[in-house]
């Protein structure tokens, strides 16, 4: 499953710079699936940077995040430079169990476990309870990159008879910002259910690394053990408090996501391109016609996301301006 490369993910500007080196600047990354109107960065006070984290800071962000969440037991959360480093520790925690991803999905997951010694299987559909279960389920809710969503009251006796026999239910949640009535987040502490959220998407601040566990305090004590003091720094602790406070911005924000991939869909339909799902972060989208849409959008200055396993299909963000709109639908109605 793991051949020891590093997944492909949107973002890389400077590999595409080098590909199309002709093209017009500045790059305009539509790969990432990340808020292109991120949340205002207030002023910091300055020795932030100059010392370590306090654990008064610590607990601030672990306030805001469990009002965000839902959670009611500061000691069924963990804080992280990423969600992603948490994909990467998880799987170490158990010993070699039989693993089932719904994809396809996000391309981290599946490699994690395998480096762990599990046997990884994808699956299509969540399994029947009362049939043979997976001593880990995991799945993305809603999912990357089809914008695929699973309703939590479907997901709870999954959860209970997997928990039942030892096993994890394991939802990365990692756009749920923008569908907040997918969350299993106020769940947590159960047996058996743990959930990854991100901070860097939905905030349009992926540079920050932040990322939380929401799981039974057993885990949250190993890895937070493992990690050590001082895991995330004081500006993202700082940052992250406000933004997950912030319930106003949220709620606009979720608006103005929502009013920009309706004018991005126009488009695409316009353009004669087939949508295959997504969220109001991103959309799936399917060409033909012998197009190389990725290289036109490249030579236009365009990142999108390919798949080289799923060819002709593209994962688009939103355009952060009209200019770049404009790029866009130049080249996707030539």
């Amino acid at each position: 499953m793991d051949d020891g490369r590093m997944q492909p993910h949107g973002g890389d500007l400077g590999a595409m710079a080098a590909l199309f080196p002709d093209a017009p600047r500045p790059w305009i990354d539509l790969s990432t699936g990340i808020n292109p109107w991120p949340y205002p960065i207030p002023a910091l006070d300055p020795a932030l940077w100059t010392r370590l984290p306090s654990v008064a800071d610590e607990a601030a962000l672990k306030r805001a995040a469990m009002a965000a969440y839902g959670v009611s037991d500061p000691d069924m959360i963990l804080a992280a430079p990423g969600s992603q480093l948490l994909i990467n520790s998880l799987p170490f925690l158990r010993p070699a169990a039989d693993v089932a991803i719904i994809g396809p999905t996000y391309g981290e997951h599946a490699p994690a476990w395998a480096r762990a010694g599990h046997r990884v299987r994808m699956i299509k559909d969540l399994p029947d309870p009362a049939g043979p279960l997976p001593d880990v389920l995991l799945l993305v809710n809603p999912n990357n990159p089809d914008g695929r969503s699973h309703d939590p009251v479907r997901l709870l006796p999954l959860l209970d008879e997997i928990a039942q026999r030892g096993g994890w239910l394991l939802v990365d949640e990692a756009f749920c910002d923008l569908r907040p009535d997918l969350s299993l987040a106020s769940q947590a502490g159960r047996k058996g259910l743990l959930v990854l959220r991100s901070f860097g998407k939905f905030y349009g601040l992926a540079g920050l690394r932040l990322g939380f566990l929401l799981a039974p305090a057993g885990i949250i004590r190993v890895l937070a053990g493992r990690f050590g003091p001082w895991a995330v720094s004081g500006p993202a602790l700082m940052l992250g408090a406000a933004a997950l406070a912030d319930q106003d911005w949220q709620v606009a924000t979720r608006v103005q996501l929502a009013r920009a991939m309706a004018r991005s869909l126009g488009l695409y339909q316009k353009a004669g391109l087939e949508l295959l799902g997504g969220t109001d972060l991103y959309a799936l989208i399917r060409y033909g016609n012998g197009r190389d849409l990725y290289r036109e959008l490249g030579v236009a200055g365009l990142l999108a996301r390919s798949f080289p396993d799923r060819p002709g299909l593209l994962r688009l963000g939103l355009p952060p301006d009209s200019v770049t709109f404009e790029r866009l639908a130049q080249v996707l109605t030539p």
